[in-house]
């Protein structure tokens, strides 16, 4: 399962997606997310998975990978679908046992609220897959750069959540050769209750603990060696410039955002 969680690792690429601009990606990511919540029925929830199943055939990131970012996540879904089939009352009374009733509003909010926390998580993978860390980082400075004006250090803010979204998948690599050296020496990870688990895990978490304030010192140290002083006077490698792809994009999204405004106001709401 640990080997599964691809979040923070990045992918080169030569396609239209690698190629956007990652200012424009994060913005169209953000507001991806926020036009998930307005679906309504199942044309407009049907209109923003297509465009998250193009994305990915664009980008030519492979299907394998897109799912194994979703495993780790998989008893949340089955868990959330569950409570929302048990505890949702409108609709017609499909089955109705002792305290126990499934509705079809029950169903339907279980399918919502399954595929939009897939959309979630495979449109944040999306992201973080076809941009590289210095991009985003980049990116992330240039859209908040107007909070200057309230004296707030947006290149460090910047800089430190790229950088622990990067060190996201070396912790990971961490933790199963920490897990793998201790299952060497005999330590039963995997058996007994709760509470035994709970004890058998730590011996990894303060080797881990360790590993990281070392790493985190030593990339310190390293950027201190090379006169990094932070956003002030820094100049970027790379200009960002908007091109014709990032307003074709931009004008794509916008149709699919006008066709499920009209799909959530013509057609009936499923929830």
């Amino acid at each position: 399962m640990i080997k599964d969680i691809t979040i923070g690792q990045y992918f080169p690429g030569t396609s239209p997606i690698h190629k956007l601009d990652p200012r424009l990606k994060l913005i169209l990511t953000f507001a991806y997310i926020l036009t998930v919540f307005f679906c309504k029925n199942f044309v407009s929830l049907a209109i923003i998975s297509a465009v998250l199943l193009v994305t990915v055939l664009i980008s030519k990131i492979s299907a394998k990978m897109l799912l194994k970012s979703l495993k780790p996540i998989i008893v949340i879904v089955i868990l959330t679908s569950l409570l929302q089939i048990l505890y949702t009352d409108d609709g017609t009374v499909l089955l109705e046992w002792w305290k126990i009733k499934i509705t079809s509003g029950g169903l339907y909010m279980a399918f919502f609220t399954t595929v939009r926390i897939i959309l979630l998580v495979a449109a944040s993978s999306m992201l973080t897959y076809t941009t590289s860390p210095t991009l985003l980082t980049d990116a992330i400075e240039r859209i908040f750069s107007p909070l200057k004006v309230l004296k707030i250090n947006v290149h460090s803010i910047a800089m430190m959540m790229t950088i622990a979204l990067r060190f996201i998948p070396t912790l990971i690599d961490e933790v199963d050769k920490i897990m793998a050296a201790q299952k060497a020496r005999g330590a039963e990870l995997d058996t007994g209750n709760i509470l035994e688990r709970g004890k058998a895990m730590v011996p990894i978490f303060v080797p881990l603990f360790i590993n990281s304030f070392t790493r985190a010192y030593d990339l310190a140290f390293a950027m201190e060696c090379r006169c990094y002083r932070g956003g002030e006077g820094r100049t970027s490698l790379r200009v960002m410039k908007l091109r014709a792809r990032d307003y074709i994009t931009t004008g794509i999204f916008a149709l699919c955002l006008v066709a499920i405004i009209l799909a959530n106001h013509f057609l009936p709401a499923v929830i």
